[in-house]
């Protein structure tokens, strides 16, 4: 589903078949595993399950996160240490190299297990200790007899159940050994299986944060610059054992230790959309959709180049990857678009500039997209429907540098269609296996869960409700219906019946039917992936547990509002709110060299979230920004990945191909600048909601004008016509320098927020557009 989610490339010289056949099967278990544990609420599935065993507490799914996350965690990471043994790969090293990678890959496998353990030993839910020795039992039944007694004295119904008491026996001290030893070989291995850049910020923050505990621990509080200090500081004796509690919330604390939010994440949401993009590289319908792709744009003069952001488009939805969308469809769009004349830098940028866009594409988004939908606490339906109108300018944007380019050289439509990439009846069928799912994503996403049971297919299948009074009182509802109202807006569930939809569907393919092992293979693929994929994770929840301890987010953010008050202007005014989505804009550019867009859109939005909140945009459009610009680190130069996956098609020079890149996809850097100040571009509440006290911002009250979007939205277009005409040096002929520099001025003034300025901006760019297009009628045809 993404670069995010495509494991990196370990190519070992000695292979074991024995260790490959164990990756296979303990891959595909925690699959099946993990797609049994996420089946969602199917009516009377689980009353089923119940009465066969004879047992009403037996659970089929949604087992308990106490188990299943530590579980779970270790299995991930014993097949992480044999996908990608660093002893097996290092085979042509010297013995004392061999010896060291030997070493890493049994103490991850270690570290894994000890985080494991200690996670059942701490959290209070499980007492692992206490289990062993009996003590749970005896705690168990005091915490009930003291709920008794306490209903007994307020004459309350006496309760069966009680809160989980605290742990007797715990890890203690070697919490604190067990944390940093494991924390020091994850981020070891991440270095070995993402490379460094993805984890540089991990190990700096963790550096600081040891020191600053060191610091606290040696010298003390007194005196202290706050960022030299923990939250350890509020803590009067000085002791390590005083800091236990800080620990082991760092461990088992649901929405921010070592195995929280993120694998809650991977596990529950993300889960079924990795498997779904697995299979969809197992199936055929993806080189139909880059014929149906061709076919469709045949008759425009950019021809393949417009067939490459068509498939780009529709196959990185499902993928949500850069680097993968790139070798996947480029392969087939950038000889064509070489064949057609477009230049090699021409053509590698518009594919990598195409692929990065499937990561803002709805409705599969990639994993920084549910990602922002845990950090944010935005559904994630309301998540593809914001992202909607910019997905749209940015596809529009680069089918306007693709038109610009083809008639600098003169390049003219395709028409007719080579045999080779001409729909066939099979190729219609195939179709399916990419439209089925991704149509059932959507309508169980954008369906809202109240509406169903009231509606009139509902009724017309045999609900029994009652409308009278003007209100809609439902006694009961079809088996049908009842399931679609289960899987309604709910991302996982959507996922779910997505993957076994497709599986289905993969069978309309005859050499599928030959093969049907291909399932199999690509259940396991999405097993190593996941895996691989939390291993990530660990680099970024480091962080998120650093700067828990340290508060250097909440610092940083403070001094900046402060320094910002201190000029004595409104923190709130859009001059302060550009200089702070600027430098955001910089640091998550930079930040994201390199690395996936998951971690670079964790590590910005941990540390610059909060500054931009504080600035007064609201919570989910800060969140947005910094999304882009993770995904836009893709195609940024000097280390852009999805430029150099095209380059290596191309031939062409990678440096040169990431600046076409830019230039292509220039949108991907101006567009999140628009919605910044125009919130209401993401059509969704909690993108105009002020942080600061939970009401609408001001100007807004929830309500779409839509005469007043139609108007931003044209701006928004005719905008973007001039920035890629000039960025293109190109319209129906060469651009002069002077109306370059006129059209990239115009454009910024088109966007600005008094109606002084860009209403006569517009009336500009229009009448620019229109004279040079009269001035060069004969130039170059339409």
């Amino acid at each position: 589903m993404s670069d995010q989610i495509s494991t990196p490339a370990v190519q070992p010289v000695e292979k074991s078949t024995l260790v490959e056949r164990m990756v296979y099967i303990l891959a595909l278990f925690l699959v099946l595993v993990g797609l049994v544990n996420v089946t969602p609420a199917i009516p009377g599935w689980d009353d089923l399950w119940k009465n066969l065993t004879g047992n009403e507490f037996f659970l089929i799914r949604r087992f308990p996160t106490e188990w299943l996350f530590p579980i779970t965690f270790f299995w991930m990471m014993l097949i992480v240490a044999l996908k990608h043994s660093m002893w097996r790969s290092w085979t042509g090293k010297s013995a004392n190299m061999r010896r060291f990678g030997l070493f890493m890959d049994v103490a991850l496998i270690v570290a894994a297990a000890g985080i494991s353990v200690t996670y059942l030993v701490e959290i209070e839910s499980v007492c692992l200790i206490d289990v062993f020795t009996g003590e749970r039992e005896r705690l168990v039944a005091r915490a009930l007899q003291a709920e008794i007694e306490f209903a007994e004295l307020y004459g309350l119904p006496a309760p069966d159940s009680a809160d989980d008491p605290g742990c007797a026996t715990n890890a203690g001290k070697w919490l604190i050994v067990i944390m940093f030893g494991a924390v020091v070989v994850f981020l070891g291995y991440n270095v070995k299986v993402w490379g460094f850049p993805l984890v540089m910020v991990s190990i700096l923050i963790a550096a600081y944060t040891f020191f600053t505990i060191l610091n606290w621990y040696v010298f003390g509080a007194e005196d202290q610059n706050k960022y030299l200090v923990t939250i350890l500081s509020s803590e009067e004796t000085r002791t390590l054992g005083s800091s236990l509690g800080f620990f082991q919330d760092a461990l088992i604390n649901q929405s921010s230790g070592l195995l929280g939010r993120f694998i809650n994440v991977l596990l529950i949401l993300v889960f079924p959309y990795v498997i779904l993009g697995a299979l969809f590289g197992k199936c055929a319908g993806g080189q139909s959709l880059i014929k149906l792709a061709f076919a469709a744009t045949r008759n425009l003069r950019g021809g393949p180049a417009h067939a490459a952001i068509v498939s780009s488009a529709m196959f990185g939805t499902i993928t949500g990857g850069p680097v993968v969308n790139v070798l996947s469809t480029g392969v087939l769009t950038i000889p064509m678009m070489l064949k057609r004349g477009f230049s090699k830098v021409f053509a590698g940028g518009v594919e990598a500039a195409a692929s990065s866009g499937g990561a803002i594409m709805p409705p599969i988004m990639g994993v920084a997209a549910f990602i922002m939908a845990a950090l944010t606490g935005v559904p994630y339906r309301e998540i593809i429907i914001a992202a909607t109108l910019p997905a749209f300018f940015y596809f529009f944007c680069l089918f306007l540098s693709v038109i610009f380019q083809a008639r600098k050289q003169n390049i003219e439509a395709v028409g007719e269609l080579t045999e080779d990439m001409k729909l066939t009846s099979e190729d219609r069928l195939h179709l399916m296996q990419i439209f089925g799912p991704v149509l059932l994503v959507l309508i169980l996403l954008l369906t809202p869960k109240d509406a169903i049971g009231c509606s009139w297919y509902s009724i017309m299948l045999g609900a029994v409700v009652d409308q009278s009074n003007g209100t809609c009182d439902i006694t009961s509802l079809p088996w049908i219906i009842e399931l679609f109202q289960n899987a309604a807006g709910d991302a996982s569930a959507a996922g779910w019946w997505s993957v076994f939809l497709l599986l289905i569907l993969m069978f309309l393919d005859k050499e599928f039917r030959a093969k049907p092992m291909k399932i199999f293979d690509g259940l396991s693929q999405a097993g190593v992936t996941i895996s691989t994929l939390f291993l990530m994770f660990m680099a970024v929840t480091v962080i998120d547990v650093c700067l828990n301890f340290t508060g250097l987010a909440k610092f940083v953010a403070v001094d900046v509002l402060g320094y910002l008050n201190s000029f004595d202007v409104s923190a709130n005014s859009a001059g302060f709110q550009l200089f702070a989505l600027f430098l955001t804009m910089l640091l998550a550019v930079l930040l994201g060299m390199g690395m996936p867009a998951v971690p670079a859109y964790i590590n910005v939005a941990l540390l610059m979230g909060p500054m931009l909140v504080g600035l007064g945009l609201a919570t989910f459009t800060a969140h947005m920004f910094i999304f882009y610009f993770a995904v836009a680190s893709a195609i940024t130069p000097p280390v852009a990945l999805a430029a150099f996956a095209a380059s290596s098609i191309t031939k062409a020079d990678p440096m040169k191909t990431g600046f076409s890149a830019v230039r292509s996809g220039i949108v991907m850097f101006t567009i999140p600048f628009v919605f910044a100040l125009y919130p209401e571009l993401l059509l969704i509440d909690k993108a105009v909601i002020d942080p600061n006290n939970g009401l609408f911002l001001s100007g807004y009250d929830g309500s779409i004008n839509f005469g007043w979007l139609l108007l931003l939205m044209l701006r928004i277009a005719v905008a973007l016509y001039l920035v890629s005409s000039a960025l293109a040096a190109f319209d129906r002929k060469a651009l002069k320098p002077i109306e370059i520099a006129a059209r990239l001025a115009i454009a910024v003034l088109i966007l600005a927020r008094p109606i002084e300025i860009y209403g006569v901006a517009l009336v500009a760019g229009v009448a620019l557009v229109g004279w040079h297009t009269l001035r060069s009628k004969d130039a170059v045809p339409a």
